[in-house]
This record gives C-alpha cells, sequence and structure tokens, in this order.
C-alpha cells in the first residue's frame, strides 16, 4: 500500500438545519487503501458519505488528493471523488451504456453536447467488464433487476476515473455471488494506481471481508479507526447494543 494520503478529514462537522449529526470527525485514508464504515442506524454514516463528496455543507477540512474540497468546482471534485448512493436512480430511459457514459461527465467538453472521445469509450468498456456488465450494455435501464442496475451504477462510478470512490451500502439487491464479485472488483480497483474507497456497510461480514481499515461511528463521533485485524471486537458489541460475535457464530453455526 502507497504511503500516499488520498483523503484527508480534519475536525469535520456537519448535520441538517441546526442538527449537528457528525462530530469534530478526523482520519485519514491512503493510497490503495479500503475503509469501512461500521455503526448502527442514525449514527451518521451517510451524512458523513455526503460531506465528504461536497453534497452536504460542512465545517473543518476535507482534503481530496492533496487539493481542497472546498472551492472546487463540481467536475474538479467529480475527476477526485464519486459517490456511489444506495438510492441512485435514472430518470430517462437510457440504454446500459448510455447510462454508465453519463459517468465521464467531468472528462468531457462541450455544451450542451459534450463531446465523447476515444478515452471516454475505452473508460466505459474497462467499467462494464470490470462489473461483469458488459453483456448488458445495449440493454434499457429501466428493464433491469435491482441486482443488474447497481451493477450499472457501480460501472458508472468507476468509469468517472476518480481517485476517491465514496459507497453507500454498495451490495444491496445483490445476491451472495454477486456480493462476493463486487467485494472483488472494489478491491481491484483500489489496488490499480492511487485510489482508495470508502464504503458504508450494515453487513459487518461483508465489510470486513471488503476492507482493511474500519472506522467504527458513534453517534457523529469516531470510536475507533485503524486497520481491521487490529480490530477490538468488544467494541462492537457496545456500538451495536448485542454480543456481536455470539450473534455471527450461531449464524454460522447452522452450516456445520
Amino acid at each position: 500500500m502507497s504511503e500516499k494520503t488520498l483523503l484527508t478529514v480534519e475536525q469535520l462537522s456537519c448535520g441538517y438545519g441546526k442538527t449537528t449529526v457528525i462530530h469534530d470527525l478526523s482520519f485519514q485514508v491512503k493510497a490503495g487503501e479500503r475503509l469501512c464504515i461500521l455503526g448502527p442506524n442514525g449514527c451518521g454514516k451517510t451524512t458523513l458519505l455526503r460531506a465528504l463528496a461536497g453534497v452536504l455543507p460542512c465545517q473543518g477540512r476535507v482534503e481530496a488528493d492533496g487539493l481542497m474540497l472546498e472551492g472546487m468546482s463540481p467536475k474538479q471534485r467529480a475527476r477526485k471523488i464519486a459517490l456511489m448512493s444506495q438510492f441512485s436512480q435514472t430518470a430517462f430511459d437510457y440504454t446500459v451504456y448510455e447510462a454508465v457514459m453519463l459517468g465521464r461527465y467531468a472528462h468531457q467538453s462541450g455544451f450542451p453536447f459534450p463531446v465523447k472521445t476515444e478515452a471516454d469509450s475505452k473508460a466505459v468498456e474497462e467499467a462494464l467488464r470490470l462489473t461483469d456488465a458488459w453483456e448488458l450494455r445495449e440493454q434499457m435501464v429501466t428493464k433491469l433487476s435491482g441486482g443488474q442496475l447497481q451493477r450499472v451504477f457501480l460501472a458508472k462510478t468507476f468509469a468517472q476515473s476518480p481517485k476517491i470512490i465514496l459507497l453507500d451500502e454498495p451490495a444491496n439487491h445483490l445476491d451472495l455471488r454477486s456480493q462476493a464479485e463486487l467485494i472483488e472488483s472494489l478491491q481491484n480497483w483500489a489496488a490499480e494506481g492511487e485510489r482508495c474507497v470508502a464504503g458504508v456497510f450494515h453487513d459487518i461480514s461483508l465489510a470486513l471481508a471488503f476492507a482493511d481499515t474500519a472506522l467504527l461511528l458513534d453517534q457523529g463521533s469516531a470510536l475507533v479507526c485503524g486497520p481491521v485485524e487490529q480490530l477490538d471486537f468488544n467494541l462492537l458489541d457496545g456500538l451495536y447494543g448485542m454480543d456481536v460475535r455470539c450473534y455471527m457464530k450461531s449464524l454460522l453455526g447452522r452450516w456445520e
């Protein structure tokens, strides 16, 4: 893993209206790193992602690939950070290929009709193949299953060619095999060049299979942030209000 830091968060606070959800949060994500963000419902996981993506105003400092997030234009920000929301939708009847091509807007010029280049076509094909969606390229997105649509939106995120990908429940709607393939594709993506991924997960086992670093959020504050292999699982008990290890083992016991 490279020692270059791609995402720096210092004393970040944000929320909605007069309600502060994230409190004085600081952490870093290095190139090649895969960060999972864990915590119960309402702890601020999605709010944090929205602030990091520049969608939600915040106080503090967010730096992406050495540049301050504040002051970036939308296109500049999109070349650095991509956010894939669990509520991704498409309002028009695009083909899969056209939908993924929309991810290239930050790299295109021309208005109102952006000029598509050979680099755009190459990025879209690579993204579709990486997500095992190339064979779907001529289908209409409105005809896809939930799992297929999730893969297409992941491909659109890859095609954006950011340095940092933020994922909000990326395994939503995916069956077990697709979840495993998703994790593998994200790990492979992060390992190429100077890239990193930060993802919010409800499935703890899936999160720990995906990540090498974990950030535990407790009511908008960092309980701990560090290597997964050094994670004190007792902290999860307090965070979720239950014996997490015992519960997970009871589920695995059905396979014995």
